[in-house]
């Protein structure tokens, strides 16, 4: 199984500049809605007076996990049309399903590798909460010409690091992908002190510093893959505006999905509405890639076992040096198939035989020393 590493603050810290963010002249932003509760349905929220910390802040911390969004699209599918919530049966539906899961991994609690699950069924049919049909909005022309690098999720050809993702070569997922279920390690640490909040991401180990303190952005010219985030409180909701991004992460699991643009605008807002659900919603404002501004919200419940494990992914892992000595063996093939009159296609990164029957995976990528 692999393991997880929680970044260092002081790293991060030690990026962020003291300038003014001048912003881009003529440039709108849509208003982000507010919050959307998701946890009960179309039930109202049970009252709930949030703790404060020792200073008087609403106190958000813990280990969070979106574990329990298991089985919650991004995207609506069409057949529930604008309906956010789950029908009483098709919840009791889901509810067996997660009930299943869970006995499932008890079962399993001795393999060596099992993913994590849900231990809760929620009601939404979409995390995508806007626009109403719950689909994420088209691409503009220039978005649509920005796919993120699939690298070895694809079929290649890889020629250098820049075709793989962020997320393969262990660099980020960004701050969406970080926080979208996918199949394990789907941790975050929210951890607070006077005029800053500190959220760690449990895969591939990035640590944001949001200040509360009334410090205005840094410079535009600073481009970070977290981008930089500025806090104010609304009542009891934290509400994260962030800018100053790069063009190198994208919407979705893992950070996948079609590369934004370096202007997207991202506003967050995190609330307890429960003393086990932290409801964390994010608008994307980018209209250089989408044609429509679009949130998401969806609630994070507490992390089993309470804490974040480490995860020892690193930039120079190994994996980029294989895959692409893989695929030099691939040339080296079709170079020698040629040359015995013997034209074929390239065979995919994912699968394949190389010279000689071998599977390429079996060796023949590994470059010579």
């Amino acid at each position: 199984m692999a393991t997880r590493l929680v970044g260092s603050l002081g790293t991060l810290a030690a990026l962020i500049g003291a300038a003014l963010l001048s912003p881009t002249a003529g440039q709108e932003q849509a208003a982000a809605p507010p919050l959307v509760v998701t946890a009960f349905g179309d039930k109202p929220a049970p009252p709930y007076t949030g703790r404060r910390t020792s200073w008087g802040d609403p106190d958000l911390q813990g280990a969070w996990s979106s574990d329990d969004t298991s089985g919650i699209p991004m995207s609506r599918r069409e057949e529930y049309g604008d309906r956010l919530y789950l029908t009483e049966q098709e919840l009791a539906e889901r509810t067996t399903q997660v009930e299943r899961g869970v006995q499932r991994a008890e079962n399993e609690a001795t393999s060596s590798f099992r993913g994590d699950f849900a231990r809760r069924a929620l009601p939404q049919t979409s995390l995508i909460v806007d626009p109403a049909d719950g689909r994420l909005p088209a691409f503009t022309a220039d978005g649509a010409k920005r796919p993120m690098p699939r690298g070895t999720y694809g079929n290649g050809p890889l020629d250098s690091y820049t075709d793989f993702s962020g997320y393969e070569r262990c660099i980020t997922r960004g701050i969406v992908g970080s926080t979208l279920r996918v199949v394990y390690r789907n941790g975050q640490r929210i951890v607070q002190a006077p005029g800053v909040v500190a959220l760690s991401y449990e895969m591939v180990h990035d640590t944001r510093l949001i200040y509360t303190d009334g410090r205005p952005h840094i410079n535009q010219s600073i481009r970070q893959y977290l981008g930089d985030s500025r806090a104010h409180w609304e009542g009891d909701e934290l509400v994260v505006e962030t800018t100053n991004l790069t063009d190198r992460t994208a919407i979705g699991p893992n950070g996948n999905g079609n590369r934004h643009s370096a202007q997207m605008k991202m506003t967050e807002r995190f609330k307890r509405v429960a003393d086990d659900v932290l409801q964390w919603q994010i608008t994307i404002d980018d209209p250089v890639t989408y044609a429509r501004p679009f949130t998401l919200s969806l609630p994070l419940t507490p992390l089993d076992g309470g804490k974040l494990l480490p995860y020892d992914c690193h930039e120079g892992n190994y994996a980029i040096l294989q895959s692409l000595g893989g695929e030099r063996a691939e040339d080296r093939a079709l170079e020698a198939d040629r040359k015995k009159g013997i034209i074929r296609e390239r065979r995919p990164v994912q699968g394949g035989l190389g010279v000689g029957g071998q599977p390429v995976s079996e060796g023949a990528g590994i470059p010579n020393r």
